[in-house]
């Protein structure tokens, strides 16, 4: 049970509080408007099953959605302000207790970690352990073609999306420490996608609560960083709707994405996908009025996120400028290498969209790197090996070679583990803790990059 707390406490602004059932809804952020610039993308994506329009349909989900812009993760928020109060390595240390042997275990743990940990112990009633495989196993077998779909989606709301930009870029993690943030997006990505990745005794799980742990510590500073205009302009940084935003397209971009270029998902697969990370976003810490049920109330909630995505901060310039500084080379040999970023460059204007692209890469030496024919090439290309697995879908075995396929990690992610372990070893980064931001939440405005 959540504590019932006053539901607006003396804060700099009227809608800083958690919802409750029965709450008027508070009307999205005034950040929280629609972009020509996502419109591709949504249409791309969603059109089979929804009309998709350049102005987001407002249906009761997507209201929920834009109230939830508001606030963070209610109990994880409570345990960062707790850590504080007793010191935030005393506080970790009862943490990892408390995954490692149950919060009975913990000596005299504070009423708000015993809070998380009546939702870490006791899953939903509408958590279906069986459905959560069927759809694991569904997500894992997408093909290679729509988990890129997915990652380069991802990534262009990483740097282009206002809020999730302005988030990283404030922590700088991306100009300072990229190869620590990508080794750990990459195990995490890859673990969760094991077989009983998120029971209650599985070391995947316990390392979905420390990434929560630090969204909450990056909220609870960039909260302090930010201060009370920022937030009545944005709504909460890495607020709840944009944590189940994230999981709403991280889960439904790779199959949708495969359905639309010709091998085809049933409703009920879609479902299955969806249910798959609906728990994934509840050990995020979403709150469960939220969590769709369908993959139709998935896909209304894809459509107002991605719609209100927003247009490109300050801080994608500085990210966009440190990852592509090698090209600042006018030399000749400089300029070569710029050429041969077009396939690359093509490959994210078709998975993303051309404008995406080009507003990305506005301020960097890749500005004008042609991408048209590239962006044909790889559509081509792509189409082909989706109806290639399509074909094999329909072909003698194909339910073995399905459970081949997926009877472990996905080895699409398991690849890029590999490769964010070795670029991460280059510079002597090994293991992933989970612990960058123990200091955040206690650190004093300055500049991160």
């Amino acid at each position: 049970m959540r504590p019932q707390t006053d539901p607006q406490p003396a804060t700099t602004h009227p809608y800083d509080y958690y919802y409750r059932a029965g709450m008027p809804l508070r009307p999205p952020p005034r950040r929280a408007v629609a972009s020509d610039l996502w419109y591709e993308p949504r249409r791309a994506m969603l059109s089979p099953w929804m009309p998709v329009f350049r102005e987001p349909r407002e249906t009761p989900r997507t209201r929920l959605m834009a109230d939830h812009l508001w606030q963070g993760d209610e109990p994880m928020d409570e345990v960062v302000a707790a850590f504080r109060r007793l010191g935030t390595a005393g506080g970790r240390r009862m943490l990892n207790r408390a995954l490692a042997h149950g919060i009975d275990s913990v000596d005299d743990p504070p009423a708000e970690l015993v809070n998380l940990f009546a939702s870490v112990d006791n899953p939903p009633d509408w958590y279906d352990p069986d459905l959560w495989e069927y759809g694991r196993r569904l997500w894992v077998n997408v093909s290679t073609a729509g988990k890129m779909a997915m990652g380069v989606q991802d990534f262009m709301g990483t740097f282009v999306g206002a809020e999730v930009a302005s988030a990283v870029g404030e922590t700088g993690r991306f100009v300072r420490d990229p190869y620590r943030r990508n080794l750990e997006t990459s195990v995490w990505f890859g673990s969760v996608t094991e077989p009983g990745a998120l029971e209650r005794r599985s070391p995947i799980l316990h390392d979905t609560v420390r990434v929560r742990l630090m969204h909450a510590q990056v909220r609870a500073m960039l909260r302090r960083r930010w201060g009370a205009e920022h937030f009545a302009l944005h709504g909460n940084p890495i607020s709840n709707a944009t944590t189940m935003g994230a999981a709403v397209t991280f889960g439904l971009t790779p199959i949708c994405f495969d359905h639309v270029h010709g091998r085809r998902c049933s409703t009920a697969q879609l479902d299955a996908v969806m249910h798959y990370w609906a728990y994934i976003a509840h050990c995020f810490g979403v709150a469960d009025e939220l969590i769709p049920r369908s993959a139709a109330e998935g896909m209304e909630m894809v459509d107002y996120m991605v719609a209100t995505a927003g247009v490109a901060p300050e801080r994608t310039a500085a990210m966009a400028g440190a990852a592509t500084r090698v090209f600042a080379d006018r030399s000749l040999p400089g300029r070569a290498r710029i050429a041969a970023t077009a396939p690359m460059v093509g490959a994210l204007a078709f998975y993303s969209s051309e404008p995406l692209v080009r507003t990305l890469l506005a301020d960097t030496p890749l500005r004008d790197v042609p991408v048209r024919p590239w962006m044909d090439a790889t559509a081509v290309a792509t189409t082909v090996a989706v109806r290639l697995r399509a074909l094999d879908d329909r072909l003698p075995g194909a339910r073995r070679r399905m459970t081949r396929r997926t009877a472990g990690s996905d080895p699409f992610w398991e690849r890029n583990i590999k490769v964010a372990k070795f670029l991460a070893a280059r510079v002597g980064i090994h293991g992933t803790p989970f612990d960058h931001h123990d200091v955040s939440a206690d650190s004093t405005a300055r500049c991160p990059l």
